[in-house]
């Protein structure tokens, strides 16, 4: 049986299973099985690396049995192109067959892979986030916190009783801002919403692709952020807003950020970086972001972090070596990539 499974996706078609993959590194983005299987054998870089590694759902299910997928949370590591390590996922495979052969679902499964060095477990936001985006993918009902969340965001409760909340439900609730009133209601509430519900609310919405009308009132938000120098509130803004529809509402806020005085601060630059990395493939963009970092002074590997986490991602990486050979770039910049070599 390992003779003929060369890939993952063999292994999950092979168990005769349904299956589907994300990336849930930095956006929960699902991935087309025909670029999955590219990603597997090589053919093009994984393109969303984070920390060197892949970080992927994958969820599967046999639909004989049961309608409940389980899943699969994978961490593999990644060459300096980005590739996937094939001798990797072909130990995982190995230890997956020899422990569970292709009876990878059932009682037979279960905790059967909790020690392989493969798996990892989610944080409880993206968890959240995963498990309310799968229910909406698979036309499940949401979690029994859906409906208290829905009440909250209504305003009935009073935005200050926010205690009870439970943050399956702020996610169930994001997941769905097309149903109901909740895009409305969520609308009417961003003002008036506590930091206690800001926080996981943008961690949820930065998985979600938000309508242009939510991402012009995040990006009003975001500007008035700088103005009042609110951090916290301009990193919701910049998360929430990071995969709207209208990149170009989210890429308006980021230049907004990189001309105002809270361009050196880490978290804001660390969230651009992390979130909104797709306004940095323009390589003028980029070009102001670096500067930006390279002037951050509290963090002394700070430059040398985001360096390394954008020049993994694909497309980014040509206009981030291009900038090891601009001329016209401030003493500072040049200083700062200098000490990537040093």
């Amino acid at each position: 049986m390992t003779e003929q499974i060369a890939t993952l996706g063999q292994l999950l078609d092979a168990a005769g299973t349904t299956w589907r993959a994300f990336d849930i590194g930095r956006h929960i983005t699902k991935l087309d099985k025909k670029q999955f299987l590219a990603i597997e054998e090589t053919k093009i870089p994984y393109p969303y690396p984070l920390a060197g590694h892949a970080w992927l759902a994958i969820q599967f299910w046999d639909v004989k049995a049961s309608k409940e997928p389980y899943v699969w949370f994978l961490k593999f590591p990644l060459d300096e192109q980005s590739r996937l390590v094939s001798a990797s996922r072909d130990h995982f495979a190995n230890m997956v067959i020899e422990a569970l052969g292709t009876e990878i679902t059932g009682e037979n499964a279960e905790g059967k892979l909790d020690n392989n060095p493969y798996v990892f477990t989610p944080n409880a936001n993206k968890l959240a986030a995963f498990n309310a985006q799968v229910k909406c993918l698979l036309k499940q009902s949401a979690s029994q916190y859906y409906e208290y969340a829905q009440l909250y965001f209504s305003g009935t409760l009073g935005f200050e009783n926010w205690q009870s909340v439970a943050v399956q439900g702020i996610a169930d609730f994001a997941m769905r801002l097309d149903n109901d009133k909740n895009l409305t209601n969520l609308q009417s509430a961003w003002p008036q919403l506590p930091v206690e519900v800001l926080q996981p609310l943008s961690a949820m919405l930065e998985h979600v692709t938000i309508p242009p009308a939510f991402a012009e009132q995040l990006l009003a938000y975001g500007l008035n952020a700088i103005e009042q120098k609110d951090e916290i509130a301009l990193v919701a803004a910049l998360r929430s807003i990071s995969k709207a529809s209208a990149q170009g509402l989210t890429a308006q806020l980021v230049d907004a950020v990189l001309n105002s005085e809270m361009n050196t601060h880490s978290d804001v630059l660390l969230t651009i970086a992390g979130r909104c990395f797709s306004t940095l493939e323009d390589p003028a963009r980029l070009h102001v972001f670096m500067d930006c970092c390279a002037h951050h002074t509290d963090i002394e590997q700070l430059f040398v972090s985001i360096f390394t986490d954008l020049v993994a991602i694909p497309t980014i990486r040509p206009h981030l070596l291009g900038l090891l050979r601009l001329e016209n770039r401030s003493e500072t910049l040049a200083r700062a990539i200098g000490r990537l070599f040093s």
